[in-house]
């Protein structure tokens, strides 16, 4: 397995089976920091438990390269989101709608992006590491449909399901 973090090989360090899961740790360009990988999410159901991050989609925002569903990028006045690698699914809910749920609100958001748990650390991914297997990056317009004050907007646990 090879993936690169600045430009810079990972070092397969190990991997676990978890329930039909495997995830790696890999060694990055950093002396002693270690991002763990994944090639699979938890099973999705009508209340998947996730974490909800922010991204921006826009271009020139800290989303990365144009969006993986349809080659575009998107407003971030747009409820749209990326989905970890194993909810993703090869692009199977590509521009298709999930319902997000948290602080008492739901908000419905299209599918344009995987969060990707396999690789980071380069351009294509805003030199960001990769993603845990259970996150929903979500536009601002996700956070402001969820009623979260701005200075709360980054990481919060949610549930989610196809629409």
């Amino acid at each position: 397995m090879k993936s690169f973090c600045s430009k810079a090989s990972f070092l397969f360090v190990a991997y676990v089976v978890v329930t039909n899961c495997m995830f790696f740790e890999a060694q990055s360009f950093r002396p002693g920091k270690v991002y763990t990988t994944y090639e699979c999410s938890p099973p999705v159901s009508t209340h998947t438990k996730a974490y909800l991050t922010l991204n921006s989609f826009q271009k020139s925002g800290d989303g990365g390269g144009p969006s993986e569903c349809d080659n575009q990028y998107h407003s971030d006045d747009t409820p749209v989101v990326a989905l970890s690698i194993g909810w993703f699914n090869n692009k199977s809910r590509c521009l298709n709608k999930i319902t997000i749920s948290a602080n008492g609100r739901t908000v419905e958001a299209k599918v344009v992006d995987e969060c990707d748990s396999t690789m980071g650390c380069d351009e294509d991914h805003d030199y960001q590491p990769p993603c845990r297997n259970n996150i929903v990056d979500a536009s601002k317009a996700v956070w402001e449909a969820l009623g979260m004050p701005q200075d709360q907007w980054g990481g919060m646990e949610i549930t989610w399901s196809d629409a």
